[in-house]
């Protein structure tokens, strides 16, 4: 009898993963002026030992108005790559994780209060805020600050802040970059036809509306040649006249004819007036429907909780591979129970072998 799919390998261009399990990039808000703190020792050294496949650095800024908050994690200078490299060599020295890193600019949706103040923006005009930059000058909410139009010289220093902070991950060693062109942030920004009203060569159409983020990409692909470049992705923005899946399937294709080496499928995050079916796999469909019009490997993502449910989204092929975030949070070792639970068998440290329960006295065997 065959084991679970979940638990067998995978290959992202030239790195092969032992489990198709990711740990999402999540946001931790604990960066002082862009620099990882012993909070992200914590929590990498944490999810490094989940029994995960891979490990995702939660989305480090280009730049700093590019950060969410003011507490967001960064990598556009010495000081933040050295601090983020203390953390990731102490990692490092407890597990043999694969490690990426999520590269993002957030826009309009940038300049914000950490969540558990609130999370509301800050106006440049106080402590802790600064003036947001956009495709065109909306403000993600109505009553928020406007953002400042980008023009093209603009548009040039992000990319070329994206380029460098992938020079910098690859002097960290990280195995995979991925940028992030979802959750309504400053690339999912210029996708979409709600936050994108340029009448230039970067607005109107379909192609327009593509062509910095793919400038964004090329770039970056560039830059890092030797290891997988990956994008998440917003398959709709649950708007209607916004994002959608079949753009993003147009978006997704003209990203693998550019060497993309994998999507990761989620959805929402761009305008107030989303309306979103939550419930357990809704973001499955959209996972799918790219899969099935590309050829690189899909990752699915969204309220991904349950080991049949995991185990269910890739042997049906509906992705190659599923990523969790709020759920290894609550249970930090998930992938570990899934096996347990499953059939299948996952990596832990010497120094917990002996955690290994008596009804699966081989799930430590890999």
């Amino acid at each position: 009898m065959s084991g679970p799919v979940l638990f067998t390998p995978t290959v992202i261009k030239d790195l092969t993963l032992p489990n198709r399990i990711i740990v999402a990039p999540m946001c931790q808000y604990s960066a002082v002026d862009g620099q990882m703190t012993d909070w992200h020792l914590m929590h990498l050294g944490s999810m490094a030992l989940s029994g995960s496949g891979l490990l995702t650095i939660e989305a480090t800024a280009v730049m700093p108005d590019g950060r969410i908050t003011y507490a967001d994690v960064g990598l556009w200078d010495d000081r933040t790559e050295d601090a983020m490299r203390r953390v990731l060599d102490s990692v490092r020295t407890a597990s043999d994780i694969r490690i990426a890193i999520q590269l993002a600019h957030a826009g309009r949706k940038a300049s914000c209060e950490v969540p558990w103040k609130g999370g509301a923006q800050i106006p440049p005009d106080i402590a802790n805020g600064w003036q947001t930059v956009a495709p065109s000058e909306i403000p993600f909410q109505s009553a928020g600050h406007a953002p400042m139009t980008l023009n093209r010289e603009d548009m040039v220093r992000i990319r070329d802040a994206f380029v460098t902070s992938a020079l910098r991950a690859a002097a960290l060693g990280i195995d995979i970059v991925q940028l992030h062109a979802a959750h309504g942030y400053l690339l999912h920004q210029f996708l979409s036809p709600i936050s994108n009203q340029r009448d230039d060569s970067y607005g109107g159409t379909l192609e327009n509306r593509m062509r910095f983020p793919l400038e964004v990409f090329d770039a970056v692909r560039a830059a890092f040649p030797n290891g997988p470049v990956s994008v998440r992705v917003s398959g709709t923005d649950w708007v209607k006249g916004g994002w959608d899946i079949e753009q993003t399937i147009a978006f997704s294709n003209a990203l693998e004819a550019r060497g993309c080496d994998a999507i990761h499928v989620s959805s929402g995050g761009l305008s107030l007036r989303q309306n979103i079916p939550v419930a357990p796999s809704y973001q499955v469909p959209l996972a799918r429907a790219v899969k099935q019009e590309i050829s690189i490997p899909v990752v699915a993502v969204g309220l991904i909780t349950g080991f049949e449910q995991a185990e269910a989204i890739v042997a049906t092929g509906d992705a190659d591979m599923i990523a969790i975030a709020r759920t290894v949070l609550y249970n930090p070792r998930w992938p570990w129970h899934a096996a347990a639970h499953l059939g299948g068998h996952v990596k832990a440290p010497n120094q917990y072998l002996r955690c290994q329960p008596h009804t699966h006295q081989d799930l430590f065997k890999v």
